[in-house]
């Protein structure tokens, strides 16, 4: 039994020799967790909008001109139906209830005829023009009162919008991120939001994607790399558990700017 443990050991840390070092800093950080307790954590929702998320709608108005498989299509639609839509709705009113911000990605062109799109969009002809059906939200997961929408021409939302500024101003540290495609503009959003500093928590069944292969490959090179991996009910465990004033969240106890000395001793931070 145990050379088979120690057999198994070699084998993940041939796969990946740095799994250890970012498991403890991503998954195991304690200000994944504190900044829960703050309320300084934000649930992201990816695309959740006619384009790319509804039947006969945007890329698939037509399913045999989509470049989806029809088998996929299903699939994903089924996906979308039965757990992803179901879930992110969930934990929208997980985060509403605990007066956490809820904020909300869509492609949207800022003009008509999409000039100011990116050239990869106006090569695959993604286009959802402001007022467009393309560009509403599915109601069942649409922004309510002033929570905060981003548009973008792109599959990333962090380079191409201003949506680290807005975080920043909001003391915002940490992000639960849900939506679609899981392969493209979620997993280009959770890399590019570790890479600058945040607190990434990937909703493993609150995303999902054209293939079930597509969605698990991305998840097992994101996890643990780049974000934790949780499901929506351990999501809701952990808000539940870990943020106690349902009323009003507070402002950044870990203010931007502290991400700096964070670090550093006490008396070293009141130097610096």
């Amino acid at each position: 039994m145990d050379e088979k443990r120690e057999d198994s050991t070699e084998s993940e840390a041939h796969i990946d020799p740095l799994k250890g070092t970012y498991h403890e800093n991503i998954v195991d950080n304690p200000l994944v967790l504190k900044s829960l307790e703050a309320k300084d954590t934000a649930l992201l929702v990816i695309d959740m909008q006619y384009l790319d998320a509804a039947e006969g709608y945007g890329v698939f108005a037509d399913v045999n001109t989509s470049g989806v498989h029809p088998e996929d299509a299903r699939y994903y639609f089924d996906q979308l139906k039965t757990k992803v839509v179901p879930n992110i709705a969930r934990l929208q009113k997980a985060f509403r209830s605990h007066g956490m911000e809820v904020i909300h990605t869509r492609i949207q062109a800022l003009t008509r005829d999409g000039r100011d799109r990116r050239a990869g969009h106006k090569r695959l002809g993604l286009l959802a023009t402001p007022g467009s059906k393309e560009a509403e939200f599915l109601p069942e997961v649409a922004p309510e009162g002033d929570e905060i929408v981003i548009n973008k021409t792109a599959s990333g939302v962090f380079p191409t919008t201003n949506l680290y500024y807005v975080l920043r101003n909001m003391g915002i540290n940490a992000l639960f991120v849900v939506g679609v495609y899981t392969n493209e503009c979620v997993s280009s959003t959770v890399r590019a939001a570790c890479d600058i500093g945040f607190h990434v928590t990937m909703i493993d069944d609150g995303c999902t994607t054209v293939t079930p292969e597509l969605h698990t490959f991305t998840v097992v090179t994101l996890r643990d790399r780049y974000c934790r991996v949780i499901d929506t009910d351990q999501a809701i465990e952990e808000i539940g558990k870990y943020v106690h004033d349902p009323k009003k969240r507070k402002i950044a106890t870990l203010v931007p700017e502290d991400r700096i000395y964070e670090g550093l001793p006490s008396e070293e931070r009141k130097e610096a």
